[in-house]
């Protein structure tokens, strides 16, 4: 696998469940949420951005549903940076079942870097920019 996709897993349990035994729609965005965070370990470290006075900050999220996840199914989650410019970037995130490979969902989450102390976007440029760069990969 390309070491610009970050795979996590997930299994699913009662609570993430609703009323017709499949996954809730909302529990979709704590899967991807994991997967984003396990990105970020991995790829590079938010703490040192947080510590400069950034914040990775959601602006959009969509999220395509294809097809049920049900009780004990084993998920994963893969999570990608797929575009950036100079005011956001993108990462397309796919969950698919472990069993068989079937996709479950996809999403694209769009981002911007905030100045925590001006609470305004910034320019995702220079280091950081730098950074990010090389993890582009596009879907």
């Amino acid at each position: 696998m390309d070491h610009r996709i970050v795979r996590s897993t997930v299994r699913v349990r009662g609570f993430h469940l609703d009323g017709y035994a499949h996954v809730n729609n909302a529990r979709y965005l704590e899967f991807l949420e994991e997967g984003r965070w396990a990105y970020f370990e991995q790829q590079f470290d938010l703490a040192a951005l947080f510590n400069e006075g950034l914040a990775v900050v959601t602006v959009n999220l969509n999220i395509n549903y294809r097809r049920a996840a049900v009780i004990h199914d084993e998920l994963e989650v893969l999570t990608s940076l797929s575009h950036i410019d100079q005011r956001n970037a993108v990462m397309h995130q796919v969950i698919n079942r472990v069993s068989d490979g079937k996709l479950i969902a996809d999403a694209d989450f769009t981002f911007v870097v905030l100045d925590t102390r001006t609470k305004r976007s910034i320019r995702i440029e220079d280091k950081l920019r730098n950074v990010l760069e090389p993890l582009v990969l596009e879907c």
